[in-house]
């Protein structure tokens, strides 16, 4: 029972492992961009919800309300005045400014912040549990982060197929200059996809301040995270990303069990095995498709 209940444990942390990859699944997807400021994006989200907390006395929860619609505009201004420049260049290009975007921020929110670590309360359901079987509990709160993943995932699929917005993007991502000739403005698409992004990036990383602490300097160290799943799931792939993080997070757990302080090595562990055998990650995105 006890590696029962580490394969569960697994499998519901690849689901907040998953929450944090499907922005920087979607964007790469879309514009071949791959964001280094993704985690730093992700802990600036974090600590727009503490500061509402501190400020207006609002529970973390009701601040996913403010702090998402935010992370959306912010996102949308970034890729239409700054990450535009970068799109259908070489991939250095990006790298580069996202990795000038990512020293600001996390030097940005140590000013303001201090380097002092932050955590956002999640009331009862942070420590209730669902006893399944004698020795097998799983927390309430993990299976919501669970679900939210699912239900990001399933509503990113189903916009990107059906409606027409998402064909547009899938159209600017399969040819930007046939979209473009097809009267389709390539630059508001983009900001578009980056703005829902960084709505997902917002949603990952309150939860993720509701789990643990955090500081300024969090973002590289959840982006290797993120990364890694996506990176084992495909890039590009939605549904990839979800299997990466589940892969992840097992690894993770499976490592725990045997030795505690070998948790994060085996998840690196994996990711390394991947690259090596399957490069092109366990679901690829032309399959994907």
């Amino acid at each position: 029972m006890t590696w029962v209940n580490a394969l569960v444990q697994g499998v519901l942390l690849g689901g907040s492992y998953a929450l944090f990859a499907t922005g920087l699944s979607l964007m790469f997807g879309v514009m071949r961009l791959v964001n280094l400021a993704h985690g730093d994006l992700a802990v600036l989200a974090a600590f727009g919800s503490v500061a509402l907390v501190d400020q207006f006395h609002l529970d973390p929860w009701l601040t996913l309300a403010i702090v998402v619609p935010a992370m959306a505009v912010l996102g949308y201004l970034l890729q239409r005045f700054l990450l535009s420049a970068t799109v259908g260049r070489t991939q250095l290009a990006s790298l580069l400014v996202t990795f000038g975007l990512s020293i600001v921020i996390s030097n940005a929110l140590l000013q303001v912040f201090s380097a002092d670590s932050q955590a956002l309360q999640a009331g009862g359901i942070r420590t209730a549990s669902i006893h399944v079987t004698t020795g097998l509990a799983v927390g309430w709160f993990d299976v919501l982060t669970f679900a939210i993943a699912v239900a990001v995932l399933l509503g990113l699929q189903l916009f990107l197929a059906r409606t027409t917005l998402g064909r547009l993007m899938r159209a600017s991502a399969d040819d930007q200059q046939a979209a473009t000739l097809m009267g389709v403005d390539n630059r508001h698409v983009y900001a578009l996809a980056t703005a829902i992004a960084l709505a997902t990036v917002a949603v990952a990383g309150v939860l993720s301040g509701m789990r643990t602490t955090f500081a300024p300097s969090s973002g590289p160290f959840l982006l290797i995270f993120a990364f890694e799943a996506v990176i084992i799931g495909g890039l590009g792939s939605l549904w990839g990303t979800l299997a990466g993080g589940v892969v992840l997070g097992v690894a993770q757990a499976v490592g725990a069990q045997i030795n505690p302080a070998d948790q994060v090595l085996a998840g690196h562990l994996v990711f390394l095995a991947v690259l090596a055998f399957r490069s092109q990650g366990l679901i690829p995105r032309t399959a994907a498709a």
